[in-house]
């Protein structure tokens, strides 16, 4: 293959930007809104301070929460190395992207005589996150005033029940996620949530993820985004914290907030009308799993005994 032909089959910059966003959509995501609460909100600024714009600003917005980037400083390798710091060993970059003008010369349809054609092209380049790098003057930082107000409906009994389930679970960054191949839930800590429901609804989710894991019911966790495949996990993930929160007694006000989930479940259901029962026989048996190891029948008496002693 020629070098050009090669380089003609490349992504270009704003398909995978667009690629990344639709992905992030069609999984019930909006990447621009979160529910949790108490991160400075900033936009994404290159190294001299100047907010980035336009797609950059949403790009950026994604990339830094996938990674749980609590910086809002972004630069290349060189810019990282001129302000004294170094990119750490093994970190990866992403993209940013510019336009990039320049003038063509063209025939003329009157007299075949050249004119100037002014073009624009896209164009990337590799950025890092001030996380990501070493030594960096202390203004590149993530901020520190992070909102601890203690949100409300902590209940003790449902510490409890999830602790005894025994996922591996760590609070990190700011988004919900679970890794099949560290077999560990991530949870942005709790003070970042509007309420304890939604923190509890956010890990019964993850933890439905977690029971797929080959060494417990062993469900296919490695398709890509927009599968068939990853939308019925997300499916069976869905049903089963709506199945927990029926065990629970925790509220399903939080199936509202994956209302975008529906236009994937759709194509899902649309193409195979058996789609539906063999995810809710899996969610069936996530939610039993986690039942059976979180012993919610204890959780229960104990969180009935709490709400008695508060009547009393």
């Amino acid at each position: 293959m020629s070098r050009k032909s090669s380089r003609s089959q490349k992504t270009s910059p704003a398909a995978r930007i667009t690629a990344a966003i639709i992905e992030k959509l069609e999984t019930g995501t909006k990447p621009w809104v979160q529910p949790w609460r108490g991160l400075p909100v900033s936009r994404p600024l290159r190294h001299c301070g100047t907010p980035y714009r336009g797609i950059n600003t949403f790009w950026l917005w994604m990339v830094a929460e996938a990674g749980g980037f609590q910086s809002p400083y972004w630069m290349t390798y060189r810019q990282c190395a001129a302000l004294g710091g170094q990119v750490r060993k093994g970190e990866k970059s992403t993209i940013a992207i510019f336009y990039k003008t320049y003038s063509k010369e063209i025939e003329s349809n009157e007299d075949n005589d050249p004119e100037s054609e002014t073009r624009r092209v896209l164009k990337s380049y590799a950025v890092f996150n001030a996380v990501q790098c070493d030594n960096l003057p202390q203004r590149y930082s993530p901020k520190t005033e992070v909102q601890e107000n203690e949100p409300e409906g902590r209940e003790e009994a449902l510490d409890r029940f999830f602790v005894s389930v025994g996922a591996k679970i760590r609070e990190y960054g700011s988004a919900a996620y679970y890794e099949p191949v560290l077999d560990r839930i991530t949870m942005p800590p709790a003070h970042l949530f509007e309420s304890y429901d939604h923190y509890y609804s956010t890990l019964a989710h993850e933890c439905s993820h977690w029971t797929g894991h080959g060494s417990r019911l062993d469900r296919n966790l490695k398709s890509r985004f927009r599968s068939a495949a990853y939308a019925a996990e997300e499916l069976v993930a869905e049903l089963s914290s709506a199945i927990l929160g029926a065990e629970l007694g925790l509220p399903v006000s939080h199936l509202d907030n994956h209302a975008s989930y529906i236009a994937s479940w759709l194509k899902l259901l649309k193409n195979d009308d058996r789609a539906m029962l063999a995810a809710a026989a899996r969610a069936e048996d996530a939610a039993s799993l986690l039942l059976e190891l979180g012993d919610h029948k204890t959780a229960l008496a104990d969180k009935a005994g709490e709400s008695f002693a508060e009547a009393a």
